[in-house]
C-alpha cells in the first residue's frame, strides 16, 4: 500500500470563541508528542474568528497543527457579504480547506458545481481542499450510496488536474452518521473509502488515486477510531464534536495506541 501519511482534523463547526479555540489548542498540544507528530498529520478547523488568534498561537509556541477553515468562497473577491475568499484564508496560514462539508450541502445548498468551483479556488491559493462526500439515511436505505458518493467524487473532481487530485484529501461522510452518535462500521466505511479511491482512479488516473488521501468522517471517537484507521483505504478521519475536548481529540490522534 502507498505512504499516505494519517490526517486526522478536528471540524469545530460554530463552537469555540477565540478563547476557547486557544484554551483548546494548549490543551491538545499538552496531550500530543514528538511521536504523535511523527506518525500522523494534525489540522484543526476553528470558526472563521478564531482562524487569527489560532495562527498567532501555533506559530509562537512552534506548535506543529496545521491550521484550517471550514469553508470557503470561490470568487477571489466581490460583493459577497458575510462570505470569505480562498486568497484570505492563505495569507492567514491555513493549509487545508472543508469544501462540500455535508451540513453546508444539506443546510444550505451547495451544489456540486460549486463545491468543485471551491475546490478549484482553494487549489489555486496553494491550499489542500478536504473534499466531503456522502449520502442521506434516505439514500442509504435505497441502495443509492455507490450512485451518490461516486456522483460527488466525479462532479467535485471536474476540471481539476491529476497532479492536483494527487495532492487533495477526500473525506466521506455518511450524513446520517454525523452528530447522531451512529458510525458506519469499519467494513462499511471501507467498502466507501475504496468505492472513492476508485472513482479517483477512473476520474484521474491510478497515480492520483494512489496518492489522495481519504478520511473517514461520522461520530469518529476514540473507541472507533483504531479499528477504522486501520482499514486499507481510510487515511484519516474528519472529526465533528470529539474534536471539541482536547483530551478525547488527543485519543484520537493516538489512535496507533488503542483507544479506549
Amino acid at each position: 500500500m502507498p505512504d499516505r501519511r494519517p490526517l486526522i482534523s478536528g471540524n469545530w463547526k460554530m463552537h469555540h470563541n477565540h478563547f476557547e479555540a486557544i484554551q483548546s489548542v494548549q490543551k491538545l498540544s499538552y496531550r500530543l508528542t514528538k511521536d504523535d507528530y511523527e506518525e500522523v498529520d494534525v489540522s484543526v478547523h476553528p470558526p472563521f474568528t478564531d482562524i487569527r488568534s489560532i495562527q498567532t498561537l501555533l506559530q509562537s509556541e512552534k506548535i506543529p497543527v496545521e491550521l484550517g477553515a471550514q469553508n470557503c468562497h470561490w470568487e477571489p473577491k466581490g460583493a459577497f457579504t458575510g462570505e470569505v475568499a480562498a486568497g484570505m484564508l492563505a495569507k492567514l496560514d491555513v493549509t487545508y480547506v472543508i469544501v462540500g462539508h455535508s451540513e453546508r450541502r444539506e443546510l444550505f445548498g451547495e451544489t456540486d458545481e460549486m463545491v468543485n468551483n471551491k475546490v478549484k479556488a482553494v487549489l489555486k491559493a496553494e491550499m489542500t481542499p478536504i473534499m466531503c462526500v456522502g449520502e442521506t439515511l434516505d439514500e442509504r436505505q435505497a441502495d443509492q450510496t455507490e450512485t451518490k458518493v461516486a456522483g460527488q467524487v466525479v462532479a467535485g473532481l471536474a476540471g481539476v488536474k491529476p497532479e492536483q487530485v494527487a495532492s487533495m484529501v477526500i473525506a466521506y461522510e455518511p450524513i446520517w452518521a454525523i452528530g447522531t452518535g451512529e458510525n458506519a462500521t469499519p467494513a462499511d466505511a471501507q467498502a466507501v473509502c475504496a468505492l472513492v479511491r476508485s472513482t479517483v482512479a477512473e476520474k484521474a488516473g491510478a497515480d492520483a488515486a494512489a496518492a489522495v488521501r481519504i478520511q473517514y468522517g461520522g461520530s469518529v471517537k476514540p473507541g472507533n477510531a483504531p479499528e477504522l484507521m486501520a482499514q486499507p483505504d481510510i487515511d484519516g478521519a474528519l472529526v465533528g464534536g470529539a474534536s471539541l475536548e482536547a483530551d478525547d481529540f488527543a485519543r484520537i490522534v493516538q489512535y496507533r495506541l488503542g483507544g479506549d
